[in-house]
């Protein structure tokens, strides 16, 4: 990458971390959450007194991709990576909570698959990798993982 210009590369995923794809932000500033399920947003009960505040999943994966010259490890958080998934890190998750192995299952699926991605230096100087803003699948018969797992799994789009 030159300077702080985004740059675009046509890569192969050569696998994703299936162990901690996604967190937890609060529904109302979108704060970052604790894993804890109990856990509430300190900023919105601080300031609405709202002991109610829900949370949602964002994605967060780590994915070693191939260029034609270099394999990386970058980030993709949730808008980049709905187009991997073609769902929410919420939807995932409670997939993977019926099915265990879904997590494992998806970096299977995505192995080998080819997209166009553009790569941007992160804002924050402590991060360690490049940051995917945008992806776009390169096989005309590409299909969201979510769509392949349900398939292998015989679960319906309603369940």
């Amino acid at each position: 990458m030159e300077g702080d210009k985004p740059t675009t590369v046509t890569c192969t995923v050569l696998g994703m971390d299936h162990t901690n794809f996604c967190y937890r932000v609060c529904s109302v500033c979108e704060r970052t959450l604790p894993d804890n399920p109990s856990s509430l947003c300190k900023f919105c009960n601080f300031n609405s007194n709202n002991t109610s505040s829900s949370s949602n999943r964002l994605f967060r994966l780590l994915i070693s991709i191939a260029t034609d010259t270099k394999v990386k490890v970058v980030i993709c958080f949730d808008r980049a990576a709905r187009v991997f998934f073609g769902c929410s890190a919420d939807d995932f998750f409670h997939f993977a909570k019926l099915h265990p192995f879904a997590a494992t299952t998806a970096s299977k699926v995505l192995q080998g698959q080819m997209f166009r991605m553009t790569l941007s230096k992160p804002k924050n100087g402590n991060a360690q990798h490049l940051r995917v803003s945008s992806v776009v699948p390169l096989s005309s018969s590409y299909r969201p993982t979510i769509e392949t797992l349900r398939e292998m799994y015989g679960v319906s789009i309603g369940s």
